[in-house]
């Protein structure tokens, strides 16, 4: 189940993919998806995966918060290399040909190696509870439509052999993850899973700190990011409810 997870969080980012290449709105799709990622993870962090990693680390609180540090940078490393998320404003009017083929190119080996990681995180997730693995992969895939629409941005400059190798790796890179961690994963025990559980926690918050939040807060529409956060959280209760 769970590389089918992995699996379907690439469908998520093909989604983006999609609409920034058929859309005529995509601003609506774009920030509706991340307020709903935004309400789903948070209430996720919240209610399921702080009081999982205090369960497990029960007195150890300073190892809770080195490893989240660890998430944290682990993402801040990778997305240095990425583009705004806002994709009509990614590039710079003065930037010539080659700059933009470059940034493609780059900015698609640190999404790939951003998803492999969540896909290995995801996984884990999944490994220790069906039901976080599926609420985690909700919300990050959420997060995934608009990461699939930079990525389509950023290689529209890109012949076209080479733009499909990327996008098809960028679609496939979290079940990438997911394999890598079903590999290895047979050699951990509880204290280890718990150990990536932080490390996923650390990632999440990321996303909702630096990512999600600061996009809403900019976006114009903010009825639609309430009613999206709104519908994040309910996901997240009502997934309880019938646990």
């Amino acid at each position: 189940m769970g590389l089918i997870i992995t699996f379907i969080l690439g469908i998520f980012m093909l989604i983006g993919i999609l609409v920034i290449k058929l859309s005529k709105n995509s601003k609506i799709v774009e920030q509706l998806s991340i307020s709903i990622a935004l309400g789903t993870i948070a209430s996720l962090v919240v209610l399921e995966l702080f009081p999982e990693v205090l369960e497990t680390f029960d007195s150890k609180k300073y190892i809770i918060l080195i490893l989240i540090f660890i998430g944290i940078i682990v993402l801040k490393i990778l997305d240095i290399f990425i583009p705004e998320h806002d994709h009509d404003h990614s590039f710079s009017h003065n930037c010539t040909n080659d700059n933009l083929i470059h940034i493609g190119v780059v900015s698609s080996v640190a999404i790939i190696l951003h998803n492999i990681i969540e896909g290995m995180a995801v996984y884990s997730m999944t490994i220790e509870s069906l039901k976080l693995g599926f609420i985690v992969s909700l919300g990050v895939g959420l997060h995934n439509i608009p990461m699939g629409m930079v990525i389509y941005s950023t290689l529209k400059n890109q012949d076209k052999k080479k733009k499909i190798i990327l996008l098809t790796l960028t679609i496939l890179s979290t079940f990438i993850g997911g394999i890598l961690m079903m590999c290895i994963s047979t050699v951990f025990n509880e204290t280890v899973i718990g150990v990536l559980i932080c490390i996923t926690l650390g990632m999440l918050l990321y996303i909702i700190l630096f990512e999600l939040i600061p996009h809403l807060v900019h976006s114009k529409n903010k009825l639609l990011s309430i009613i999206g956060i709104v519908i994040g959280i309910l996901i997240l209760i009502i997934s309880t409810l019938i646990e």
